[in-house]
């Protein structure tokens, strides 16, 4: 049973009990990811995550570390095209240290140039070990096609050149902009008792002043149908294909899911039968959607020798077609709902997965649907909704491909 507990300044928590587990896993979220940056600092919300975890006034970075790893527990972070978020995942009866901790990350980080040059040059290795993932490129290259001139596009990790003119002023201002109550959720999962977690809540977070809300204005975003080719001499050709897919919140997601799941979402799909099992063409071959606050992504990957890539795509595209002439059988969407609903409920097994789910739904749609509700929202797909959905989504005029590899042994 979720609950939802609005502080007096405004923060936002929502919480769901679970009395048989022995952790509590809580989540600090922020409404702020690269889709809410520009140009100029472009990396700024990855880079604050990594510099939380810097030192405040009275612990060091060690020590940080230390005050979660000695009671058994994890603390990490992470950061998405539209939120951040600050995590722990600690025994019941430590709940107290983990807000302690996370609280004190949060409102009291120090910003030391020291380390803030230090951490610069660990995210541009973490750029340069991206680059060398010619499967990220590929994606994060999609990315960019399809949003091109708009922030979702952005990378997440930014560049040398963005990151070079962030200091500890910028991200201060940035902060004060974007770190406020109407933008945070707190996301509690596991067993607690809740006094004691109201009261916690209130002790680290209560007094954090609000400031004038602002709304965020997010750009309007468009799909564009282009191609972007990135030439590097590596053994294989690593293809993504897109196309437009549905934004967060949108009922219809469920019903893109399944079709996923029928078209290239595991090894029993159509994709990876046939290009991988009957032709032998790929390694690796899948697909996935992906949902923001404003836009959807839906992509097809496949990694292959060079000389493969036209016959490949050609392939795809040859399912593809399939799938808008003929769509799916009853027999098929029977299985590949049976297959959404286990992942679903096999992926709610954990506080963690849980803080998650409940955290994001509140920050991203303000609101929270119970696995009663979600699997009830899969029952009803039909045949119907497949069909409408597979020619809307499926459109080859709407359609983006990025490539990295060693183009010319393919041409």
């Amino acid at each position: 049973m979720y609950q939802r507990i609005t502080l007096d300044n405004g923060i936002r928590m929502v919480c769901e009990k679970i009395p048989y587990m022995r952790s509590v896993s809580i989540g600090i979220w922020v409404a702020n990811g690269s889709a809410n940056e520009n140009r100029e600092n472009n990396g700024i919300s990855h880079y604050i995550e990594h510099m939380l975890f810097k030192g405040t006034n009275k612990r060091s970075a060690k020590e940080i570390a230390e005050s979660i790893d000695n009671i058994g527990g994890q603390i990490n972070a992470f950061t998405g095209k539209d939120c951040t978020c600050y995590y722990t995942k600690t025994l019941d009866t430590h709940m107290d240290i983990a807000f302690d901790v996370l609280s004190d990350m949060f409102f009291n980080s120090k910003f030391d140039k020291k380390d803030m040059d230090l951490e610069r040059n660990v995210i541009i290795e973490e750029i340069s070990m991206y680059e060398d993932s010619p499967e990220e490129l590929a994606h994060d290259m999609l990315s960019e096609t399809v949003w091109n001139g708009n922030s979702l596009g952005y990378p997440i990790l930014g560049d040398k050149k963005s990151l070079g003119s962030i200091d500890s002023e910028v991200i201060k201002d940035y902060i004060k902009k974007n770190y406020t109550q109407n933008h945070c959720v707190i996301s509690v999962a596991g067993n607690y008792d809740i006094e004691k977690l109201t009261e916690l809540v209130n002790r680290y977070f209560g007094s954090w002043e609000p400031k004038t809300k602002e709304k965020k204005e997010s750009n309007p975003v468009s799909f564009i149908s282009n191609k972007s080719v990135k030439e590097k001499d590596i053994e294989q050709i690593h293809l993504c294909m897109g196309f437009e897919g549905l934004e967060s919140g949108n009922d219809d997601f469920y019903t893109l899911l399944t079709i996923n799941n029928v078209l290239g979402g595991g090894m029993s799909s159509r994709l990876f039968q046939r290009i991988r099992e009957q032709k032998g063409l790929v390694y690796s071959i899948y697909s996935f959607p992906s949902s923001y606050k404003s836009a959807g992504l839906f992509t097809i990957y496949a990694g292959m020798n060079p000389e493969n890539l036209n016959r490949v795509t050609e392939l795809i595209s040859d399912e593809i077609s399939k799938l808008i002439k003929t769509g799916i059988s009853k027999d098929e969407l029977e299985k590949s709902k049976e297959q959404l609903k286990g992942n679903y409920i096999l992926g709610l097994e954990s506080t963690s997965s849980r803080m998650n789910s409940i955290g994001k739904s509140e920050l991203i749609l303000n609101r929270i649907y119970t696995p009663q509700q979600v699997l009830k929202k899969i029952d009803k797909i039909s045949i119907e909704n497949v069909e409408k959905l597979v020619k809307k989504t499926f459109d080859t005029d709407k359609r983006s491909i990025s490539v990295v590899g060693n183009i010319k042994k393919s041409l």
